[in-house]
């Protein structure tokens, strides 16, 4: 529903190529984030955790099961409220680290390149859908390994993740890696 058009007026060939890019980004997006979810679910129980925190400072995402914790290193995407339909990107927030917004800010770094205004505006009214296509670019754009959608309050913290670090409470540390191409 119009966040995949080009800002400024109509361009011709390069909005065509730039909308075919951001098209194949999503799919490739949506299709890694499945794949990835799975694979960290199944290995180590992504999804299934009695909670979640994130060390800002750190830039740490920590899960805590009964038997285990889970760590990965983070960078904060955006957040989302529901409630009034707000995205806003991670780079956009004063209350997020510089350091913690580094993918929100590649994902603007292509968006201001290929002229994406819905990938540089740093706040915007969209529906959860749009979202999850918003997060799908994102994804792909930023290289993780892995994506978790944590509840926090009113609002919702998307996050992406690379190398997983499990830590058994009475058991070796293990680590998990997932090849994304």
């Amino acid at each position: 529903m119009g966040i995949f058009r080009r800002s400024g007026p109509d361009s011709g060939e390069p909005e065509r190529a730039a909308v075919a890019d951001v098209g194949e980004l999503l799919l490739q997006g949506h299709d890694m984030i499945q794949q990835t979810a799975a694979a960290h679910a199944e290995r180590w129980g992504l999804g299934s955790a009695e909670r979640w925190d994130l060390d800002q400072t750190a830039a740490i995402l920590r899960w805590t099961f009964a038997d285990r914790v889970v760590e990965a290193p983070a960078q904060l995407l955006g957040l989302y409220s529901p409630s009034d339909s707000t995205w806003t990107w991670a780079w956009a927030s004063r209350s997020v680290p510089a350091s913690l917004s580094v993918d929100s800010q590649v994902v603007r770094s292509w968006g201001e390149e290929h002229g994406l205004g819905f990938l540089v505006q740093p706040s915007a009214a969209l529906t959860n859908e749009q979202v999850a296509d918003l997060i799908a670019v994102a994804f792909r754009l930023s290289g993780a390994t892995g994506l978790y959608r944590g509840p926090a309050d009113s609002v919702v913290a998307y996050m992406t993740f690379g190398p997983v670090t499990i830590r058994p409470n009475d058991g070796e540390e293990e680590h998990f890696t997932i090849a994304v191409q």
